[in-house]
């Protein structure tokens, strides 16, 4: 059920216009892009050119699945429709949850590993995908983009706070010594008493434990939620929420992207960023597999990561068929998979680069529909241009060079809108009508919340189950899945589940 070849869009455009509406695409997803980077790099407490070579692994591989996804790579990969590919959102939180398991190089590879397993099994389930749609009704989708968007809402607000929660407060070290230093000299009395009392003919006393008299003493940190990066956080959101409310079309596409350069620029007049690491950084290196060493395997965390392609892929059968829409170009059964085993290739291809899970983005699909250019090629240039992005190693450093507070009025946008559109899914379920929708819902949500608010409710669990259940999203997505089935059976209606997928935007 393909088109012709002279389909608008199979049109090629001449190489100047190819390049401007290219590089128009890659500034709408840039924001969006270099985000899930920063974030997991930054988790696994990654030195910043380890982050650096995680925003250039990120920006190559968006490219090099972009143009295999819109271009077409056989019959069995590619939509062949302008579709810009990028790390998803919804692998975030697990992700962070084994970063924080096991932070450094170690859990890099770990993750890694689960990616690439995931991509694997994602490219073996693609065909099936199509028939699960009936278990991601509304009432489903709308609760796991809910709690994506609040489990990340925890990252935006730590980025303008300058840390997560527990930086707050630090050791009061001159208190704290001399905390120490008296529980000392009371030892050291009791040491020579009992010493005088053996000397005396009396038996040997157990010297008694060492133990500070309260708890540590702790201050409030200098760099937690200081006022002078607060205001510029602030600054950066009120800046997004001006240019959306006042600009038009393409500049109102990229207010995040433009709220962030507004914010370094401030950020650079009160000399809170520099760009030592820039200066330092070459300008073009080569991005090459298992840069960390070779990834690790760990079961667990492959179908961790698997259960999170699932929803991906859900996400982007709803982008192919929104494109679908706007392009006027139907498609086939085939096609469709081969864009769903897209998502599995791209995965497997950023586990194997550095990078994480792959799926389109909705920002773009939004493009399409504003400029009316519906050629495929435009977005063959944009992932070529990605790709030479990603070989820059400067712009990389650029990137981490921003503070996190900078990204934090950014971070509140971006992470808001995800959680706004779980509320907009949800706005479509029938409450009123079936009483257990709303059983599901608040049920979901409560367990997506545990990891939020009892960070270490799993202490006593097996260590192998940690990276599965520190994961709100994935507690919430099993949760109403499973009470889905249970209340409402698996006779959905299809229809909904695909206008709720169209709706994802999870970017």
């Amino acid at each position: 059920m393909s088109s012709s070849s002279d389909h608008p869009v199979d049109e090629k455009l001449p190489a100047g216009r190819l390049a401007a509406l290219g590089l128009q695409h890659v500034l709408v997803m840039y924001a969006g892009a270099i985000a899930v980077p920063l974030i997991v790099g930054r988790a696994l407490k990654l030195t910043p050119e380890q982050v650096a070579l995680l925003i250039s692994a990120d920006l190559f591989c968006c490219g090099l699945v972009t143009v295999i996804q819109s271009l077409g790579f056989s019959k069995w990969f590619g939509i062949r429709l302008p579709v810009m590919m990028g790390v998803t959102f919804a692998a975030v939180g697990p992700m962070v949850a084994m970063a924080n398991a096991q932070p450094g190089v170690d859990g890099a590879r770990a993750i890694f590993g689960a990616i690439i397993g995931a991509g694997v099994l994602s490219m073996v389930l693609a065909p099936l995908v199509g028939r699960m749609l009936r278990f991601f009704p509304p009432v489903v989708t709308g609760t796991i983009i809910a709690v994506i968007g609040i489990s990340l809402m925890r990252v935006g607000v730590g980025w303008a706070m300058g840390g997560p929660a527990n930086f707050a407060q630090q050791v009061d070290v001159p208190k704290l010594v001399t905390m120490v230093d008296g529980v000392k000299a009371k030892a050291a009395e009791a040491a020579a008493s009992a010493a005088a009392s053996v000397a005396a003919g009396a038996s040997a006393a157990a010297a008694p434990a060492m133990k500070l008299p309260g708890p540590v003493p702790m201050v409030p940190s200098a760099t937690y939620g200081a006022l002078d990066n607060l205001a510029i956080a602030a600054f950066v959101l009120v800046a997004i929420l001006l240019i959306s409310k006042y600009a038009k079309g393409f500049v109102s596409n990229i207010s995040v992207l433009l709220g962030l350069v507004a914010g370094c620029v401030v950020a650079i007049a009160v000399g809170k960023m520099n760009f030592d690491k820039v200066a330092k950084a070459h300008w073009f290196d080569v991005v090459t597999p298992f840069a960390f060493g070779m990834p690790t395997f760990d079961l667990v965390m492959i179908l961790t990561m698997t259960l999170v392609m699932i929803v991906v892929m859900i996400e982007s059968t709803g982008m192919f068929l929104a494109l679908s829409d706007i392009t006027g170009k139907r498609l086939s059964q085939a096609e469709l998979t081969a864009g769903l085993r897209t998502d599995g290739l791209g995965t497997l291809i950023g586990g194997v680069f550095n990078t994480f899970p792959y799926t389109s983005f909705s920002q773009n699909v939004g493009l399409v529909g504003v400029t009316g250019v519906r050629s495929r090629f435009v977005c063959v240039a944009a992932g070529v241009i990605m790709i030479v992005l990603g070989l820059l190693p400067k712009m990389a450093a650029l990137v981490e060079s921003v503070p996190q507070f900078v990204l934090g009025g950014a971070g509140l946008v971006m992470f808001g809108m995800v959680a706004a559109t779980g509320v907009r899914i949800l706005s479509k379920v029938d409450f009123a009508n079936n009483r257990h929708n709303q059983m599901i819902v608040a049920v979901s949500i409560g367990f997506g919340l545990l990891p939020l608010v009892a960070p270490n409710w799993t202490q006593h669990m097996a260590k192998s189950l940690h990276p599965l259940l520190e994961s709100g999203i994935l507690l919430a997505s099993l949760s109403a899945v499973l009470l889905n089935l249970l209340f409402n059976g698996s006779r959905g209606d299809t229809q909904s589940s695909v206008e709720a997928s169209k709706s994802f935007g999870i970017h």
